[in-house]
């Protein structure tokens, strides 16, 4: 699994969210790695990181990150994802397999009409972004296409670094096990909890302004947690790294202790 490690500390690693690589954690990088040693790798199927033959579903990339943990003797390292990789830390820590977690605005808690929007709308942005691929670096540019593009991710879209903006759709748009991982996301079970060990740390990190995985599924992320910490972003959409990155960082380190 391709991992960039920088920084020195208390180890973190990061796991990024559907579509995402490392490069999706750009944003609170150099602020983490003052103060820890961060780790973050790219999801089979993602990045750098060849597909596994089980990376088109839930399951299949949670055993992957479960063996990377074991393989690197990283076992109670401390965790950190963003939306699908936020889902994959909370289940980690459902198997007792992680320390302490942040998990920022996770998917999984989705019922009724809302599995279908997640599908819909999160399906026709990867069909629209593989179509027009080759346009994305200019795009990006614009900070009027940059909110019609973010629109559902980001509640500051216009102010994002546009450098950043074309990373993270090139590497979504490249993404070939996104397809399946819309289908197994949407269709498979609810996200499970408790945590093994209630005794450790977890916070549960959301956007008030996240238009995909909508904001009423914290309570049910809790209900499954309980023992977690909640903590809401006030001015973020999907992915508090870009919107709230100071505050971002404070709640990892906060948790991370």
């Amino acid at each position: 699994m391709n991992e960039v490690q920088r920084g020195t500390g208390r180890k973190i690693l990061l796991v990024h969210g559907l579509g995402g690589s490392w490069q999706s954690w750009s944003t609170v990088m150099d602020a983490l790695t003052a103060e820890r040693t961060v780790i973050a790798i790219d999801l089979p199927g993602h990045g750098a990181t060849p597909a596994e033959h089980d990376s088109g579903t839930f399951d299949g990339l949670v055993g992957s990150v479960e063996r990377y943990i074991a393989d690197r003797g990283f076992d109670d390292i401390d965790v950190v994802g963003s939306s699908m990789g936020a889902r994959i830390v909370l289940e980690l820590a459902r198997r007792g397999r992680v320390g302490s977690v942040v998990a920022l605005d996770p998917g999984g808690f989705w019922r009724g009409w809302e599995r279908t929007f997640f599908r819909t709308t999160i399906g026709v942005s990867g069909r629209l972004l593989r179509a027009i691929r080759p346009a994305l670096p200019t795009l990006s540019k614009n900070a009027a296409t940059r909110t019609a593009l973010l629109a559902q991710l980001s509640a500051r879209p216009w102010a994002l670094d546009p450098t950043i903006v074309a990373t993270e759709l090139q590497t979504l748009s490249t993404t070939k096990t996104f397809g399946d991982l819309v289908g197994d996301l949407s269709t498979g079970p609810e996200q499970l909890g408790p945590a093994a060990d209630p005794s450790r740390r977890i916070v549960i990190g959301w956007g008030r302004h996240d238009r995909l995985c909508l904001p009423r599924q914290a309570a049910r992320a809790k209900a499954a947690f309980p023992s977690a910490q909640m903590h809401w972003f006030e001015h973020s959409g999907h992915f508090p790294m870009w919107d709230q990155p100071e505050e971002t960082v404070a709640v990892i380190l906060d948790a991370t202790q």
